[in-house]
């Protein structure tokens, strides 16, 4: 009884990660990142909110690839030394793709979008099929998992919920992002993408960087 009481009190902060995963895994300016912005300028809202949805859906069979493969192998979770030796690795594998991220000029990506709309089902496959084409996310994952402690094995439910967080982490970011641009498209350059970019990239550098410092001292939020 008490197993399932906790399990039950640790939904919350699961889909908490959850979320948070997902929006830090959508949020760098991408081929697929650009090309959601551009359709939402040229197309409409719509087509690149399911840009997005296409992006999260591929997002989502490789945050579960990536859990699966490492609840085989995370056993020793338990033990506080490797607890801790984890979420510092996952911390500073994020300050190393948060300094590649800001390092990055995003406009590099940016290409020619076809004036024929097309319909929604065909931009969602594309860009699922441009995201599912990066496994390098992959590695995005494992630190963003090492340093939340997202895959916690045994608690079933909890990681479903978790995974189904990743989903709506992610399509809260690009609800955000289409909104944000629809609404200022005629201001929207592609300086602006190099803006944004670097700003997301000096977010999840300060970030890593805190939640290092909280591991070393062994300070916690949950």
């Amino acid at each position: 009884m008490n197993n399932i009481f906790a399990e039950f009190a640790s939904l919350p902060l699961l889909a908490f990660k959850g979320m948070l995963v997902g929006i830090i895994a959508s949020a760098p300016m991408g081929p697929v990142g650009i090309l959601c912005i551009q359709r939402t300028m040229q197309k409409g809202r719509n087509y690149g909110l399911v840009t997005g949805a296409g992006a999260a859906l591929s997002d989502f069979i490789y945050a579960l690839v990536t859990g699966l493969g490492m609840s085989f192998v995370m056993d020793f979770i338990d033990n506080e030394r490797n607890l801790f030796w984890m979420k510092l690795i996952g911390s500073i594998m994020l300050f190393i793709f948060g300094l590649y991220l800001y390092r990055t000029d995003p406009r590099k990506c940016l290409r020619p979008v076809s004036t024929k709309k097309g319909t929604l089902l065909h931009n969602f496959s594309t860009a699922f099929l441009v995201t599912l084409s990066n496994p390098l996310i992959i590695f995005l994952f494992i630190a963003l998992y090492n340093m939340l402690t997202f895959v916690i094995p045994g608690n079933f439910l909890g990681q479903c919920v978790g995974y189904i967080s990743i989903v709506g982490g992610a399509m809260l970011w690009w609800l955000g992002l289409t909104y944000v641009i629809n609404r200022m498209k005629q201001n929207f350059g592609v300086r602006g993408i190099l803006r944004l970019n670097r700003t997301i990239g000096t977010i999840v550098l300060i970030a890593s960087v805190i939640y290092a410092v909280m591991t070393l001292f062994h300070l916690s939020i949950y």
